[in-house]
């Protein structure tokens, strides 16, 4: 271990409900750096007080002393992002403040990659120079969908009260998945002035691509290993290939045209209010709200997994230490990761893993999770697998349908297998966190 490396490494990871945030101190003999992974929380604990994310942005603050080195945001859902934003005093401003070197982000919130952007469009492809143009309409055409998707997302919210009376369960679901799902435009727009003041550095990577941290952190490897581009893999595409841009975009048309009252799709059409239908024919009107609900909700459970599929997956090497964090990353996303030579050989010496998704199965491959070979049900193991959990149960998914998150089944195995550190094991009370130290 030279001068220049950390001696130890410490995970606060803090209660923020549903969601992630967590800040990574690394220790050097002659001081520490930072790096903020995430902070969002959606929809907001029940237990949480006014300002309670403000709280744990000044939490942040103090522990890192005025100074952030880096901030990664895995991906734009809120949960993982709506503690930057800065509208309503909002606690992103705390962290703009804390000056972070270099803002990392996957390659679909690069501003090259917007559908009407007018600057190059290679370097967010990883490409190399002499990317042919249908290649590069390919990563525009994506980044549109996502944003249909966003535009798509709203509508949804909006149409959830619909459901409130005659089916609670699926409205509350709706309007989830709607509100995780918007864009978050204050938290967009400050992470990307924080990533492009003078002197700063912002990186949208991809597998395999530099992230930057390298150089804001001494002595410390870390590795990209998602999201793949679509030039390297076009799994993370399978919803938009089964369901052109073209189906976003006119759902979401038809819906903000609803809510516009610029007329029915079937003007010459005599009109009923559901009310008044007679009580021999309601029991249809409940049929078709029943279906319709259930249909937006399968849509947007889809659009939560695209954009759950462009989370980024770091792997820090701390000298002999393996740190993995992966955001919402699902199987798409880690199935070409784990395809490449020797991935699968090297994640096998992870020593901390930060569970995926809060929770959920499809976001920790049983193909990873049985690679772990620190994952040992000896207590007394000095290098027993460590992982963190952060989340909240009964916000996401239901236990009759075997969804739930946190899924039992995987953190039955956590238990087992792991020192294993949850969120919700922490009081209730904005700013707690659980401090995990690793030596390194």
């Amino acid at each position: 271990m030279s001068a220049d490396s950390p001696t130890q490494v410490t995970v606060f990871a803090y209660q923020v409900g549903f969601g992630d945030c967590f800040l990574v101190r690394f220790h050097y003999p002659n001081g520490n750096r930072h790096v903020l992974i995430d902070f969002g929380s959606f929809p907001k604990p029940k237990w949480a007080e006014a300002g309670y994310m403000r709280r744990i942005a000044q939490d942040i603050q103090q522990r890192c002393s005025g100074k952030l080195d880096a901030v990664v945001v895995t991906h734009r859902h809120a949960d993982h992002v709506s503690g930057f934003a800065t509208d309503h005093e909002g606690p992103g401003t705390i962290i703009a403040g804390c000056d972070p070197d270099l803002v990392v982000q996957p390659w679909t919130e690069d501003p090259d990659a917007q559908p009407d952007a007018t600057g190059p469009a290679a370097a967010f492809l990883g490409a190399p120079a002499g990317l042919d143009d249908r290649a590069l309409r390919r990563g525009r055409a994506f980044v549109g969908t996502l944003e249909n998707m966003h535009r798509l997302a709203s509508a949804i919210r909006s149409e959830a009260h619909i459901f409130a009376r005659s089916h609670p369960g699926l409205a509350r679901e709706l309007a989830f998945q709607g509100e995780n799902n918007l864009k978050n435009l204050s938290a967009v727009k400050n992470l990307l002035d924080m990533g492009h003041k003078p002197g700063k550095v912002a990186r949208y990577v991809y597998y395999g691509s530099d992230c930057g941290l390298d150089q804001v952190l001494p002595g410390v490897e870390v590795q990209v290993l998602g999201p793949p581009t679509l030039e390297q893999s076009q799994s993370i595409l399978t919803q938009v290939r089964e369901d052109p841009d073209e189906f976003w975009h006119l759902l979401a048309l038809a819906a903000e045209r609803r809510d516009r009252g610029d007329g029915s799709l079937f003007p010459e059409a005599e009109m009923m209010q559901a009310e008044r239908v007679p009580p021999s024919a309601r029991w249809l009107v409940q049929r078709v709200r029943s279906l319709r609900g259930r249909e937006l909700l399968e849509i947007v459970r889809s659009l939560d997994k695209r954009l759950n599929n462009t989370s980024v997956i770091l792997l820090f090497q701390v000298g002999a230490k393996r740190l993995l964090f992966s955001g919402d990353a699902q199987i798409e996303n880690w199935r070409y990761a784990m395809r490449q030579p020797d991935v699968l050989e090297m994640l096998k010496g992870v020593n901390l893993y930060k569970v995926g998704h809060h929770g959920s199965l499809n976001a920790t491959p049983k193909t990873l999770w049985r690679g772990f070979i620190h994952a040992s049900k000896d207590e007394d193991d000095p290098e027993r697998l460590l992982t963190i959990l952060s989340t909240e149960p009964g916000v996401h998914g239901a236990v009759k349908q075997n969804t739930e998150v946190p899924r039992r089944a995987l953190v039955r195995a956590l238990k087992d297998y792991s020192h294993f550190t949850t969120t919700e094991d922490l009081a209730k009370s904005p700013g707690v966190c659980a401090e995990i130290p690793i030596e390194v």
